[in-house]
């Protein structure tokens, strides 16, 4: 039967998950140059449209639809959203309708894609980034989700655990990120030029959107008002404050000074390495989990001038090694004290937790790096990647959408 407040409780969550896409967007335009400022924003802001018609019509279904290739994909049954109405799934979250489970993860598949754009900014075409936003979207978000998600699929049947999306959103966007930095090369006067971010409030409110936006992102994955909510929740803002505490500790110490981008860095690695076992861990263990991410994901962050990478706002390190820490560390502090629907890891006496979830490391990253590089490849031959040099002197702002941030 239908709960009202499971209902209310997942439709407030999903608008807060819609909420952290703009706030992605302003989080991303503030570390750029002022002049792909609104290049930045409309990179993330079209993807609400794009990537809701493509759920809509067959992404939700091959998400989420009745396996089929043996826990590889979900078939056509729900294209267009046959079927899918106001009584409840019979596979999925049996207290609320089905139309709002589905509305809920459509607020992921929106935000993931524009969460790779970080990698790549002020260097990329728009209708690249729209052919190839589309194509991952289509062949390697939705394929992903249904092995984790999906009702049986395969690496579930594995016992990889992934609550809230370390796996599916955050290690994936990761492996694209890696993969984008590697194909379409360095921003002009990479190495040279000192890329200062031009508006470093806008990054702030940005965090402050997602921090609040991430609430639903996690406690919603309960998919009810419930305990496991509650712990989703607290687990959240622990492991996001830790985080950001350690980021700026590390800075600190570096540096010699603490920077507000720094304590949003953290903030958004606590945030996204507590994600995969909020659900599933008390709060100390959350804390924990965020000190390691500050940790980690700074280090991971500072190694990409060695290999000369320019992954332009720091996806890799701060959602890709974030998402695939937060993973692994499930394997570790996960209890069923906790959440008796979870498991037992490496601390509660049971090892086998771990394993699997670096099976599922193993699996989603190199499947998602090599498809991105391909899909990368491909609308690189078709239709070019990359503006000119001329149109990066200039800015993505005019060249790609004739206007200006500022006068």
């Amino acid at each position: 039967m239908i709960n009202g407040a499971d209902t209310a409780f997942i439709l407030a969550a999903a608008g807060l998950v819609l909420l952290m896409t703009p706030g992605l967007a302003l989080f991303y335009a503030g570390m750029v140059r002022g002049k792909n400022a609104l290049g930045t924003i409309m990179q993330s802001l079209i993807l609400i449209a794009l990537i809701s018609l493509e759920w809509v019509y067959f992404g939700y279904s091959m998400s989420f639809g009745p396996d089929v290739g043996g826990g590889l994909i979900g078939d056509l049954s729900w294209l267009a959203l046959q079927g899918v109405g106001n009584t409840p799934s019979e596979t999925y979250a049996t207290t609320i309708p089905h139309n709002v489970f589905m509305i809920f993860q459509c607020m992921f598949a929106v935000i993931t894609p524009a969460l790779i754009a970080g990698a790549f900014a002020e260097r990329v075409r728009f209708p690249a980034f729209v052919v190839f936003s589309l194509l991952w979207a289509v062949l390697v978000y939705n394929p992903v989700c249904h092995w984790i998600w999906g009702n049986g699929g395969w690496l579930a049947k594995l016992g990889v655990l992934d609550f809230a999306g370390g796996l599916v959103v955050h290690a994936t966007c990761g492996a694209a990120a890696l993969a984008s930095v590697m194909v379409i090369g360095p921003r002009k006067g990479f190495g040279q030029t000192n890329f200062m971010p031009h508006n470093l409030p806008m990054t702030m409110l940005g965090t402050g959107l997602l921090w609040f936006g991430w609430f639903g992102f996690n406690g919603g994955s309960a998919l009810a008002a419930n305990e496991v909510a509650a712990t989703a929740f607290v687990a959240t803002h622990l492991g996001g404050m830790s985080g950001m505490a350690t980021w700026t500790a590390m800075e600190w110490i570096k540096l010699g000074k603490p920077t507000t981008l720094g304590a949003a860095s953290g903030a958004i690695a606590g945030l996204a390495t507590i994600t995969p076992s909020a659900g599933f861990v008390g709060p100390n263990s959350a804390i924990i989990i965020g000190l390691i991410a500050g940790v980690v994901c700074f280090l991971a962050v500072n190694m990409k001038s060695r290999f000369k990478f320019d992954d332009s706002l720091d996806v890799v390190g701060i959602h890709g090694i974030g998402g695939i820490t937060g993973t692994i560390l499930l394997g570790v502090f996960a209890s069923r004290t906790v959440n008796p629907n979870g498991a037992d890891g490496l601390l509660a006496g049971s090892g086998s937790q771990l394993i699997s979830q670096l099976i599922g490391v193993a699996v989603v990253c190199a499947y998602a790096f090599v498809v991105s590089w391909l899909i990368l490849k491909l609308v690189n031959a078709l239709i070019g990647l990359r503006i000119t040099e001329e149109a990066e002197h200039q800015g993505l702002d005019y060249t790609e959408h004739s206007e200006t941030a500022y006068n």
